[in-house]
């Protein structure tokens, strides 16, 4: 393979994941065999046992792993009973979304939307409250387990559309940020 190729092939092979808090991972295709998690080679495994638990190996300790929902490209899991939501993308269709988002409407608002189906315990803020990127707005319990969901935009709270003992669907409206 040429150098030419090779290249083409570890950009073809590139991919992001872009988590909720707007945050990005880069990582090459896991079906390489090696991950790369912030310019390093980590050691981390995949592995399924026989009664049909997957769970990862990394630094020699085990996380339990479990696919709550996959939809096209975007994947809720949960690590150690912590739940994730993210995106996975290619550079180029993550360039294409972040220009999506700065036209119209979307470039000025921000929302927050259920990751999880589950109960509303606790509203963090009020109307008019200010708001930083990744401060925790709701407490939102779902399987026994209460999740902290955080803002994704710093700005201030514009709308609140659930209250306290409310339940909510996964991508249900929860809260509107006018961005600052």
């Amino acid at each position: 393979m040429t150098k030419k190729e090779e290249t083409r092939k570890k950009k073809r092979d590139k991919l992001i994941a872009l988590h909720t808090s707007h945050k990005t991972y880069e990582f090459l295709n896991p079906l390489e065999k090696r991950l790369k998690y912030k310019g390093k080679y980590v050691d981390i495994k995949l592995h399924e046992d026989p009664d049909g638990f997957s769970y990862i190996v990394w630094k020699n300790k085990k996380y339990m792993l479990d696919v709550i929902e996959k939809n096209q490209n975007r994947y809720t899991i949960m690590i150690n009973g912590i739940w994730h939501s993210f995106s996975v993308e290619t550079p180029v269709s993550l360039k294409r979304k972040k220009f999506l988002e700065m036209q119209g409407e979307s470039a000025s608002k921000a929302t927050v939307t259920a990751p999880m189906p589950g109960k509303i315990i606790e509203v963090l803020v009020e109307i008019g409250s200010e708001v930083k990127e990744g401060e925790p707005v709701i407490i939102l319990e779902a399987m026994k387990m209460q999740n902290e969901i955080t803002s994704h935009a710093s700005g201030v709270v514009q709308n609140i559309a659930v209250a306290k003992h409310d339940t909510v669907m996964k991508d249900d409206l929860m809260i509107e940020i006018k961005k600052t």
